[in-house]
This record gives structure tokens, sequence and C-alpha cells, in this order.
């Protein structure tokens, strides 16, 4: 027994070598500790207290512990997953010219879209996610934002693949391990809802009346905005490919992580007045959004499933959880 577990040891510590040996995870070692190092240095003036809190310190402490629980998610879905068989990423996509130019391709028409939705005052998430709103939101802006996000990052991507010939296996759609999948999802959303009731207890103090009509509003409209385009985008489209050009999943992973911050980069709560706040919200995207991108990609990198994602670390945790309060005010439901 003793050396089974000197076996152990010697094997996660070499794990653990063999992990921060990887160029990938190096640089993002260091991107974090710069990032965090320059807030402490800068300080948080001209930034939400509503989002950050009262002082540099305390938005560092909250990014930190943000991360340490995301990790321990990436360890647990890992771990649970290790023998599942690898996906063939390669045969899905195709060879990999053809895979460079659709992602070179396909970021162009992102970040237009990006540019577009930012103009128009649409991210990837609303006014009000997560942290509550800082002005007034009527009914029809999310409405409009939910369509818009919807048409630009979520239908048309999916009608341009399939009609290019790419099946619903091929775009990881279908499930190739259902009750595997279905297990997992539970898993993991069984740890997230018990993460965030820790922290956003406003669900808890709603009426039977409010639930019943609030948790469906804000499932369907947070589904819609930004569940369904992120699962097409990214985890459809870009993560196989990523798979297929790196080889890694450990590089894909943090690929996948960078792109879901990428894709929040105009979120409601980033203020690009001077050059100073305009590093300060670039930062507080890339650290509170590089984490949980990680964590859906490496749901769809075992599991080939892109809905994996959506139904155990998205649309219900925590666009549920969390944001079915702010859905009941914003509709003024009773």
């Amino acid at each position: 027994m003793i050396k089974q577990k000197t076996i152990r040891r010697q094997t996660f510590g070499a794990g653990l070598l063999k992990l921060f040996q990887k160029r990938s995870v190096q640089l993002l070692t260091a991107g974090w500790i710069t990032s965090l190092i320059l807030v402490l240095a800068i300080g948080i003036e001209g930034l939400p207290t509503q989002v950050f809190g009262e002082s540099a310190t305390i938005a560092v402490l909250g990014q930190l512990g943000l991360l340490a629980a995301e990790l321990l998610i990436i360890a647990i879905i890992y771990v649970t997953t290790r023998h599942r068989t690898p996906v063939d990423f390669a045969a899905r996509v195709g060879e990999r010219g053809k895979t460079v130019a659709e992602t070179t391709l396909f970021w162009g028409y992102i970040v237009i879209g990006l540019a577009i939705g930012g103009y128009l005052g649409f991210g990837l998430h609303p006014e009000g996610t997560i942290f509550g709103p800082l002005r007034q939101v009527m009914p029809m802006e999310l409405m409009a934002w939910a369509g818009f996000n919807f048409v630009l990052f979520g239908l048309i991507p999916y009608i341009a693949f399939r009609a290019l010939g790419y099946s619903h296996d091929d775009l990881g759609l279908t499930s190739s391990n259902l009750r595997a999948d279905v297990l997992l999802i539970l898993l993991v959303l069984s740890i997230e809802a018990l993460f965030e009731l820790t922290g956003f207890t406003g669900i808890l103090y709603l009426t039977p009346t409010q639930l019943l009509a609030g948790i469906p509003l804000s499932f369907l409209i947070h589904l819609f905005g930004t569940g369904l385009p992120i699962m097409i985008c990214i985890h459809s489209i870009l993560i196989p490919r990523y798979m297929q050009l790196t080889g890694s999943m450990i590089t894909s992973t943090i690929l996948g992580g960078l792109t879901y911050a990428a894709f929040h980069i105009f979120e409601y709560w980033t203020v690009f007045d001077t050059a100073s706040l305009s590093l300060l919200s670039i930062i507080f995207v890339f650290s509170q959004f590089t984490g949980p991108g990680m964590i859906k990609a490496i749901l769809t990198l075992r599991t080939g499933n892109a809905w994996v994602h959506l139904w155990s670390y998205h649309a219900i945790a925590p666009h549920v959880m969390i944001d079915t309060p702010h859905i009941v005010e914003v509709f003024k439901l009773k």
C-alpha cells in the first residue's frame, strides 16, 4: 500500500512537471501573474466598484479565488474523463491547409462581428449579468441583444459550416457516449451550483411565482444571446480546429479559454475612456473569462460533444442560478 501511494505521488509530480514544461502553460502563467501585478500597481479607480470591489487588493484576491475554483473543476473533469477514448478531431475538420484557411477566415468574421456588437453596445453578456446592472435595463434591450448575438454568432456560422459540408457529428452536435456525457454534465453542474450558491443567493429570495416565470425567461434569453453563439463559434467550429492545428489538448484548452475571453472584450463593465482603464479592462476580461473558457474547452475536447459545456457550465449555471433575479427585476415579474 505504501509503495502504491509513493508511485501515485511520483506519477502526480511527474504529471505536474510535464504540464508546466509546456510553453503554452508557461506563457499563460506568466500572463496571469503579470496582469495581477499590473492591477496592484495601477489600481482600479475608474472601474465600477460593484464589479471589482473597493480596492485593487480585493479585486486581485477575488480573481485568485475564482482561478483556484476553476483549476479545481478542470482537475475534476480531467480525472473523471481520463479513461474516455480520445476524439479524432482531425477526421472531423479535414486536412491542415483547409483548417488553417477556415480558422483564419472565421476569425476575421468574428472580429468584424465583435466590432459591430461593440459599436451597438451588444457584448456577449448583457447589462447586469452576474454582477447586476450599472444602469436601468429595458426588456426590449435584452431581447434585441439576444437576437443580434444568436443570428450573428449562432445561426449564420451554423448555416455556413453546414453548407460547407460539415455534419452534426463533425460539429460536435451529437454524442458518442450519451450516458457518460449526462453523468459528466450532472457532476460539473452540481459542483458549479454549489460554488455559486455560496456567493450568489438572490435566487433563494424569489417568490414561487417569480421563479416559475423568471427561470425559463432567464434560461431562454441567455441561451440564445450567449449560450448557443458560444457553443457554435467556439466549441463546434474553433476548438476542433485548434486541436487539429496544435495537436495538443493542453494548448487547445488554453486557446479555447483565451478565445472565450476575447468574445467578452466589450462587457458592460469594461471602460475604455483612458489608456490605463483600457488596459485594466482587458486584464480583467482576461482573468475573469479565460478560466471558465478553459473549463468549457476541456469539456468539449474530452467528450467531443459541444453540448456538454452548455448544459453543465453555461446555460443553467450561471445564467439561471445567478441571473434570474436580474431578469425578474428587468421584466418586473411579481
